[in-house]
């Protein structure tokens, strides 16, 4: 007999085998997602279950393609904004563990049938289930990624994972927070079965048939966890030993998440369940009371997700799909574009000077896929079609059918309008025609075209392949269809834009060639390279700024300034000269020293081989005081925040979470501090502006807040305000 029962995030359907089928289904979401509305009705369930004699067991499923999302991450960091006791923390970090304890403890089996991903919080309730089985889908992928968004699992994975498979099979998966699929989360313990899609409800059924047992390993007398828990073992205190190890040497101490979660896991796994889940909680509400993990959830997560959905695209333009588009200049950004591109399904007309130096980017392309393919990262069938998507040639005639062209020649004004010249006379009306340019303004750049409305920036990074981000720059004549229809591409290409006016440098670029000039200044004040790079990357950046210079090369970059210079003095116009640029000039025109490619830059090179230089110590004598590592980060880090004010100050950047967006994603800005703005933020606009005019008597004026700054400052003004 079915007996309906209402929520308002589950579907019931008890059977005449008094199994329940229980379908999560959160209103007004395309996924679902842990909130107050859910863990009520679940702990409903719960006691309906419990008192319900003709029931027997039940089947949790989802009704949406996933099975469950997690938490609701924008709610998260709405919370985490909010000024926070240690009492609320607590609660936050307790909100959904007892109705998972309460789900395993009920004393009737609950059986997950996972129909589609189920990350975070949607795999700790399919880990407090007593079976599971995973469909059998590409789609379907298990893990507990919360480490890497600045977070831990919260609602008993920490506990229950070890448990089921063992401390050194679990630890490493949510340290890592690495994706199961079906296949591997059989293979690993994680769950009981795997079948077709179709089928995981009838298995889930049939298991609950044969009066399966209700009570979970762990709550049964004698449980042992898989290898041992706690420190029981040697090779238990050796592995939390190395893994501590690791994960200092990968955060330098600035991810409080990982620490926190090796700490629950070695603690907790040493007593009882309920017991570790209370050690969990501990450590869930000191990341909650930590800025780190808000700084993360919210650029990350939050804005990033805005931003791909298109939150930036002009509304009332029709959606275009690019179904061909070009490519000109087929150096190294220009083969990545169209690599990129292809792998979208968009043909591409990859165009250069000669039609040999177009193939020999083809060909580079399919070498990097054959050695992608001998490695098993890539099937032959997928590097067939995308090769087959890119057409070299040498005739501009190429770009008539292209509904949009990159050019990504060299950053010289006279060969890009050359280039546009050419393009424009070939393309189609109402084609759209984009630069690559990092630094050159894109109102400039459109001078002489018939069409400079349909002229836009489209700045992507290098390897484009891999790099996430696409700064798109606004022209004083682009229009917003023009805007539209580039964001559409950006869309098509998987990545995340972000959207700037235009001036000098943009926005990204400004903001690193402050980094990168200051790290050129210490060295012409006597500090070596190695220490200026690690002192970058033990605050967070990925790369030292110099190593970094010599594998790029040091002509382009002087190459530029010299040009912004000569332009400006042709203009009769100011120029201000980079705190670095006379170091830059040194190593460029007398000492030689351009980078790797040369034999030596920053560092020599001798076999190839980087190694600190005599040379450079006999140039730049060491100071006889040398300053702290604490003042070192915080020149190196506020100096990029202090650009991008700037840059907001003078309207090329309009919000916030893009200059977060774009300086984490672009120029890899380190991912604790959430971005440029967050990271005023997280120091306090008035404490900031105190240690930039500190710097600024100790090393220039260059780390002078200017007054629109210190009026923020002083009016305690957020670029995030705080939630009331």
């Amino acid at each position: 007999m079915n007996t309906p029962l209402r929520f308002d995030t589950l579907r019931f359907d008890l059977g005449d085998d008094g199994i329940a089928l229980v379908t999560i289904d959160v209103p007004g979401s395309t996924a679902n997602v842990i909130s107050d509305a859910l863990r009520n009705d679940l702990d409903a369930l719960v006691d309906h279950v419990r008192a319900d004699s003709a029931i027997k067991g039940v089947i949790l499923t989802s009704a949406k393609s996933d099975f469950m999302a997690g938490g609701d991450l924008k709610y998260m960091v709405e919370a985490f904004s909010r000024p926070m006791t240690r009492e609320e923390a607590f609660a936050i970090a307790t909100t959904f563990q007892p109705t998972l304890r309460r789900i395993e403890t009920c004393g009737k089996p609950f059986a997950a049938a996972i129909n589609g991903p189920a990350m975070g919080g949607g795999l700790e309730l399919a880990l407090a289930c007593h079976y599971r089985v995973a469909a059998d889908a590409p789609s379907v992928q298990m893990a507990l990624p919360e480490a890497t968004l600045g977070l831990m699992p919260g609602a008993g994975g920490t506990q229950r994972l070890p448990r089921l498979i063992g401390v050194a099979k679990a630890l490493p998966l949510m340290l890592k927070g690495t994706r199961l699929s079906a296949a591997d989360a059989l293979k690993q313990g994680v769950v009981h079965a795997v079948a077709a899609p179709e089928q995981t409800v009838a298995v889930a059924r049939a298991w609950l048939s044969d009066a399966p047992n209700a009570v979970q390993p762990w709550d049964q007398k004698g449980f042992k966890i898989p290898g041992g828990g706690g420190f029981q073992t040697p090779e238990l205190g050796q592995l939390y030993n190395l893994s501590a190890t690791q994960i200092s040497r990968d955060t330098q101490h600035n991810l409080p998440a990982p620490i926190a979660l090796l700490s629950a896991v070695a603690r907790g796994t040493a007593v009882s369940i309920d017991a570790g889940l209370h050690i969990e909680a501990c450590n869930f509400a000191k990341l909650v009371l930590n800025p780190v993990a808000r700084n993360i959830a919210r650029t990350m997560f939050v804005s990033k997700g805005e931003l791909d959905k298109g939150v930036r695209r002009p509304q009332g333009v029709a959606p275009v799909s690019h179904r061909r588009i070009g490519v000109i200049g087929a150096g190294l950004m220009g083969a990545g574009v169209a690599q990129s591109a292809a792998a979208a399904g968009i043909d591409v007309a990859l165009l250069d000077s000669t039609l040999a130096q177009a193939e020999n980017a083809k060909a580079k392309l399919a070498a990097d896929f054959a050695k992608r393919i001998a490695k098993g990262r890539m099937k032959q069938d997928k590097a067939d079609a995308l090769l087959a998507r890119i057409h070299p040639t040498d005739d501009f005639a190429a770009l008539a059918d292209c509904s949009l062209v990159v050019e990504a020649v060299f950053e010289d004004p006279t060969v890009k309008r050359d280039v546009f010249l050419r393009a424009s006379r070939a393309m189609k009306p109402g084609a759209i025609l984009a630069s690559n340019t990092s630094t050159l303004p894109i109102t400039e750049l459109a001078e002489g075209l018939e069409q400079p409305e349909r002229f836009i920036g489209m700045h992507f990074f290098s390897p484009v392949d891999r790099m996430p981000l696409v700064e798109v720059i606004v022209g004083k004549a682009t229009s917003e269809a023009t805007l539209a229809e580039a964001m559409d591409l950006v869309k098509a290409l998987r990545k995340t834009p972000i959207v700037v006016n235009d001036s000098r440098g943009f926005f990204t670029t400004r903001v690193i060639s402050a980094y990168i000039q200051e790290a050129f200044q210490m060295v012409g004040e006597g500090l070596s390279p190695a220490l200026i790079d690690n002192v970058a990357k033990m605050a967070g950046f990925p790369t030292g700024p110099l190593a970094m210079m010599d594998e790029l090369g040091m002509d382009n970059g002087y190459k530029a300034l010299r040009a912004e210079r000569e332009a400006a003095e042709a203009a009769g116009e100011a120029w201000h000269e980079p705190a670095g640029y006379q170091v830059q000039k040194l190593f460029c025109e007398k000492l030689e020293r351009r980078g790797r490619r040369s034999g030596k830059g920053f560092y020599d090179y001798p076999d190839d081989k980087r190694t600190p230089s005599a040379e450079l110590a006999a140039v730049f004598p060491a100071p006889a005081v040398q300053p702290g590592v604490d003042t070192l980060k915080q020149r190196l880090l506020y100096i990029a925040s202090l650009e991008a004010a700037r840059a907001m100050e003078r309207g090329v950047i309009n919000s916030a979470p893009e200059g977060d967006v774009g300086s984490v994603l672009g120029i890899g800005f380190p991912l604790y501090t959430g971005g440029v703005f967050s990271q005023i933020d997280t120091v306090g606009p008035s404490v900031f502006v105190a240690a930039c005019d500190k710097l600024a008597d100790a090393f220039g004026e260059r780390f002078r807040p200017s007054d629109w700054l210190r009026q923020r400052a002083a009016a305690g003004q957020l670029f995030y305000p705080v939630s009331a």
